[in-house]
């Protein structure tokens, strides 16, 4: 299938490793143009440079803070102004700390709104114009499995990601008539760094997996071309859905 993505112009925040690294080599090689970012410019330099060696594709990678107001709003514009345009944004941030309610204060809770939601909030509120000139415009905010399924002990990701899901579903109404689709992408249990770390040993890891129906964590390869095929052309008429990636996990109906 053609995805047409070739030439169009695609940011994904918090690229330089994970899931949010998947994506953009995802993108790049169905012939996007990517701009990535990573807290470090070093760490931004050298995941541009690997990807644009296996895909040929156009990429540049640029520092950014997404739990700093400001630099969500300049990384956007940074990369519109390489690129001359933008097409595609795909929100995603670091998730927040494990903690339950009496192990969180104020300062926890802010800190948490401001990279989980607020990132994303400024990240679509600068991009939007852009999107509207692209006539094609795609956001795809990466979200967890907590938004169907709360999970223990990640009451900050349970509490604050589906904010993002009620942003995107009333967004994509409002927009859906320049051509822009809003859609959520929430990984279950893939293995990355992140999950490593929540999880703490592979004896923990290997446990979680055998509660998956498919007896297996996810990789981030197997998680990015979701993303990318509903960045593409030929899924423009879907908006407004929030799609779990998992194995099968997650018990929800909806």
């Amino acid at each position: 299938m053609d995805l047409q993505l070739a030439g169009c112009a695609a940011l994904v925040a918090a690229s330089s490793r994970g899931l949010g690294f998947a994506v953009a080599k995802g993108l790049a090689a169905e012939g996007a143009r990517v701009a990535l970012s990573s807290r470090s410019q070093a760490a931004a330099d050298e995941a541009a440079c690997e990807i644009a060696r296996t895909s040929g594709a156009e990429i540049c990678g640029f520092a950014c803070d997404l739990g700093k107001a400001g630099e969500p709003e300049a990384l956007v514009e940074k990369a519109a102004a390489r690129f001359g345009a933008l097409d595609v944004l795909v929100t995603n941030a670091g998730g927040p700390p494990p903690g339950g309610f009496a192990q969180l204060d104020d300062a926890a809770w802010d800190t948490a709104m401001r990279l989980t939601l607020m990132s994303a909030v400024r990240l679509i509120r600068t991009a939007l114009p852009h999107l509207r000139d692209s006539g094609r415009g795609r956001i795809i905010n990466l979200a967890s499995s907590s938004v169907k399924e709360p999970i223990d002990n990640l009451l900050l990701s349970n509490s604050l990601r589906p904010a993002v899901i009620g942003l995107a579903r009333t967004l994509s109404r409002e927009v859906a008539s320049d051509g822009i689709t809003v859609n959520n992408v929430c990984p279950g249990r893939i293995r990355t760094r992140r999950l490593e770390e929540l999880y703490g040993s592979e004896e923990a890891i290997e446990s979680a997996a055998k509660q998956i129906p498919t007896g297996r964590l996810g990789t981030p390869d197997e998680f990015a071309p979701l993303v990318v095929f509903l960045a593409g052309k030929p899924a423009g008429y879907i908006t407004g859905q929030t799609i779990v990636v998992d194995g099968g996990l997650t018990r929800t109906l909806m």
